[in-house]
């Protein structure tokens, strides 16, 4: 019996139906892995082969976004979405529409979430198939994941059904981390996304120092921002204790197989951007056609 049927059998989805979906959507769109080796050292990462840049023109990227929670995963892997023309899937977008759904999980799921535990393979994986349903029927193919795998068990099942182009590993020091999300903060009538935190940390050890601009709310929105619950730093620093224990043995998994591109963010979006795009050999000509204008 091949992995995949015995990940069916064990019940790693809602349904059978599900679980036939997913196998289908996710194998929709597979690829060759070259083997070539992506593993990169602690500092800032060398180009990674220029078939990479291949990859993103001949046909949609299946790329995974992997870091700490707070590291900035949406927001980057939403600008390469954007710019490569595939659709990003956020597991935790999915979780927070579940919870504001009012459906059969809602109230399990805030349990969980509110107190920075980890979501079950098996909801994640039921809330993900429904997403890949939704844009299989809109005729979306390719896919930049946020937040899945998270565990060794989820990186086996995705790649029993799947081949994963590059795992780019988002790195930022933990007390930037805290600061993030303790800065979080989102306007309750639009939905828009800022942040309050300004990070300054002096760099120690011949280390740059780190610095992070506030992302701050238009003024029509700042008597509406609210706190998302679970941003509090009992919370935050055990989704971090969380992590360390359970996913970083995920990017060992994907380093020991080539596929592992580790990234340091320098500082904020404007910094850390054009390094990223250098790193992945992209270029943004609509950042370029902007600074012309």
């Amino acid at each position: 019996m091949s992995f995949l049927n015995r990940v069916l059998r064990a019940r790693a989805l809602s349904s059978t139906e599900t679980l036939l979906f997913v196998s289908r959507a996710f194998s929709s769109s597979s690829c060759v892995n070259s083997g070539t080796d992506l593993q990169l050292g602690a500092s800032f990462p060398t180009k990674p082969p220029s078939s990479l840049t291949k990859i993103s023109k001949d046909r949609n990227v299946q790329w995974v976004f992997l870091g700490c929670p707070g590291v900035g995963k949406g927001t980057y892997a939403s600008r390469l979405s954007n710019m490569l023309g595939v659709p990003h899937i956020a597991t935790g977008d999915l979780v927070r529409d579940e919870l504001a759904s009012s459906g059969p999980l809602a109230s399990q799921l805030a349990e969980i979430v509110n107190h920075g535990k980890l979501v079950s393979d098996e909801i994640i994986i039921n809330l993900l198939s429904k997403r890949l349903e939704a844009g299989e029927a809109k005729g979306e193919s390719g896919f930049i994941l946020d937040g899945f795998p998270r565990t060794i068990r989820q990186a086996e099942i995705l790649e029993g059904v799947t081949d994963i182009d590059l795992v780019v590993n988002l790195k930022l020091q933990e007390e930037a981390l805290v600061a993030k999300c303790l800065g979080r903060r989102i306007c309750s009538e639009c939905g828009g996304n800022y942040n309050v935190a300004c990070i300054d940390i002096k760099g120690e050890n011949g280390s740059p120092r780190m610095y992070m601009a506030p992302l701050l709310p238009p003024a029509h929105c700042e008597s509406k921002l609210i706190t998302r619950p679970d941003d509090t730093e009992e919370v935050v620093k055990e989704r971090l204790r969380i992590y360390n224990e359970m996913t970083r043995p995920v990017e060992e998994f994907y380093r020991s197989r080539g596929k592992l591109l580790e990234f340091n963010l320098p500082g904020g979006i404007p910094e850390s951007w054009p390094k990223l795009l250098q790193a992945l050999n992209l270029e943004d000509h609509d950042d370029k056609q902007s600074a012309a204008a």
